[in-house]
């Protein structure tokens, strides 16, 4: 099978890169990524030499370059999307773009290709919050920020390509992923890391919003069983079943580097901040879907992993990322 999997240089689409090309020897992944802030080839070094990959620099929006590559796959998976809630708050024009209309590019080409399947990776934020409960699938769509609001967006434009075309297309929404090589705006990665450095640990409002974790290798085996298994035109949530309040989570890393809880600073809320997430995850275990992994021993392995791989994240942190990465990329693929 050949697979064209968008945003594969970032934190989910590169574990799933790597979690395909080591369980499937006769698969073949083409990797488009427009290498944004976010994007990173480090992330590949595992596989930057396997010949089933190849990696591709663009953007979805260029249908130019999109329909260069559609047409050698069978499978387009678009991991491929601005993420960050705070980012959003400050240009959601950005998220709209990529999103909504790289969405859509990417659609056009499977359509035009009679692709086996597409998959779009979406996110339990296009719910909105809810009180007590989970949210199934069926659930009608209520997103509050700009981001959230994008990847609804995109999700409706994919349904859409299934009503009006019968295109085969499956959507997956997942809960809060955390784990090795996450970027370091997100919560557990920059705290983690800030933890570190004994800098301060920026908790928004009193620390109480609850979100459901899944640590990033179960998300990788949950779209490789849709990719195998799914329905066309169905929705999966994907549920870590691992419920935490921000606080909860702050206080456990803290724990886990022996780090004091006066590195805790409270700060003002964030816009629109959703109190609790949830989804009810019965449809993807009824494909045989279980997470393998318990909110205690993924952190453990996250907090090892920043802890032995200061070398990736400070240049980040200290704003040398892209030349840093973009130079250890190109100096091996000068040597080789």
């Amino acid at each position: 099978m050949r697979l064209l999997v968008t945003g594969g240089a970032g934190f989910i689409g590169s574990h799933f890169i790597g979690h395909i090309l080591d369980k499937y020897p006769k698969y073949h992944v083409i990797n488009l990524d427009k290498l944004t802030y976010a994007g990173n080839l480090e992330n590949l070094k595992a596989v930057e030499k396997n010949p089933r990959y190849r990696f591709v620099k663009g953007d979805i929006c260029d249908s130019e370059v999109v329909e260069a590559l559609a047409k050698n796959v069978d499978v387009i998976l678009n991991f491929a999307a601005e993420t960050h809630v705070d980012r959003s708050l400050m240009n959601p024009g950005e998220f709209i773009q990529t999103d909504v209309f790289g969405t859509h590019v990417l659609l056009e080409a499977s359509k035009r290709h009679q692709h086996q399947r597409y998959i779009q990776i979406s996110t339990d934020e296009v719910y909105g919050s809810i009180d007590k409960g989970a949210f199934k699938e069926s659930d009608p769509l209520s997103p509050s920020s700009p981001y959230a609001a994008s990847k609804a967006g995109g999700d409706h434009m994919v349904f859409s390509y299934w009503i009006t075309y019968k295109l085969p297309v499956v959507i997956s929404r997942c809960s809060n992923n955390f784990g090795p090589n996450q970027y370091p705006e997100k919560l557990i990665p920059l705290f983690i890391t800030n933890a570190l450095e004994d800098k301060p640990l920026p908790l928004y409002g009193d620390g109480l919003n609850v979100r459901d974790w899944i640590f990033v290798k179960d998300h990788c085996e949950a779209v490789d069983l849709i990719l195998h298994k799914g329905k066309p035109g169905e929705i999966y949530n994907i549920a870590g079943e691992n419920e935490r309040t921000n606080k909860e989570i702050t206080k456990l890393i803290l724990e886990n580097l022996k780090k004091p809880s006066s590195l805790i600073q409270n700060v003002t809320d964030r816009l629109g901040h959703d109190r609790r997430y949830a989804i009810n995850s019965e449809k993807i275990s009824r494909l045989g879907f279980k997470p393998r992994y318990n909110f205690e021993d993924g952190l453990l392995e996250t907090v090892k992993w920043y802890c032995e791989n200061k070398d990736w994240w400070k240049p980040i942190k200290s704003g040398e990322f892209r030349t840093y990465y973009e130079k250890q990329y190109l100096e091996r693929r000068t040597k080789n």
